[in-house]
């Protein structure tokens, strides 16, 4: 029996030669195949986020208890018990007049020297204890050029109760197809 192994720069190792019996070198093709195969799956493990939606990546400024996931959000907007948080959108203005969340307001985009400015501006007649959320929504969370300078402003700022919506995907959908309110306009 002659058998091949092909490495990745395309040079052959022939067995053909082998003193051990065709089956030990099977045996061993299958051991070397079980360890690639449990090494490869390990790594796809660790890179699984525990819990969808609550995604942070080591460089995010906030904890993981500033991290609020849509459905705890839209559970707390139709709390009436309880006083809605001060929700706030720091992304595109184009993208809040197509549909935002109830209540939300918008005062620039955060990933400009302007809109940045007006943001912090805006926020500075806000009591440092107030309920602050802020989203964004425009593209994936890990990616959004807005979500990360808004916190950071708002953090240096003094709020205790800053959180940041947790839109893995984009605001479409990740709130507006789970069927969560949305207004329109501006």
């Amino acid at each position: 029996m002659n058998l091949e192994i092909f490495s990745s720069k395309n040079r052959s190792v022939s067995l053909r030669n082998s003193s051990a019996p065709v089956t030990s070198r099977l045996q061993a093709i299958c051991w070397v195949s079980a360890v690639a195969i449990l090494l490869a799956g390990s790594v796809g493990l660790v890179s699984i986020p525990a819990i969808e939606g609550q995604e942070k990546r080591s460089s995010d400024p906030w904890t993981a208890a500033q991290a609020v996931p849509p459905a705890d959000l839209a559970g707390e907007l139709g709390d009436k018990n309880e006083r809605p948080p001060t929700i706030i959108y720091v992304g595109f203005r184009t993208l809040f007049a197509g549909g935002h969340i109830p209540g939300a307001t918008f005062h620039g985009s955060a990933s400009t020297e302007q809109g940045l400015s007006d943001l912090k501006k805006w926020a500075d007649g806000l009591p440092r204890t107030a309920s602050v959320v802020i989203y964004c929504g425009c593209c994936p969370f890990d990616k959004c050029p807005n979500i990360r300078p808004a916190f950071i402003a708002l953090n240096k700022m003094g709020f205790k109760k800053l959180r940041v919506l947790v839109l893995p995907t984009n605001f479409a959908t990740d709130w507006g197809d789970k069927g969560y309110p949305i207004q329109k306009g501006t």
